[in-house]
């Protein structure tokens, strides 16, 4: 399971989420994406915890937490669509 926060400050960093994921338990990974063409930050993040109980906790207790002067949006991530590549296929 992975974590899906968004709303996130654009001054969020990676270090930032573990540091408030860990108080829930062991952080394994956090991925914040970036804009291909700018390299700017999004504004969402992926966090990975060691065990489905601790990620539980973390988005009972952070959904709609007021973080960075942003009210975080904290759910369980949901699986990438596979959108096809672009280009015309005959």
């Amino acid at each position: 399971m992975s974590i899906y926060v968004g709303n996130l400050s654009f001054d969020a960093t990676e270090q930032d989420l573990n540091t408030v994921f860990a108080e829930y338990g062991t952080v394994k990974q956090v991925k914040m994406p970036t804009d291909r063409e700018t390299g700017r930050k999004r504004g969402f993040a992926f966090v990975e915890m060691s065990n489905d109980a601790e990620e539980a906790k973390a988005i009972d207790e952070l959904e709609g937490a007021e973080w960075m002067g942003r009210t975080l949006k904290v759910n369980k991530a949901k699986p990438r669509e596979n959108r096809g590549g672009g280009g015309n296929r005959w």
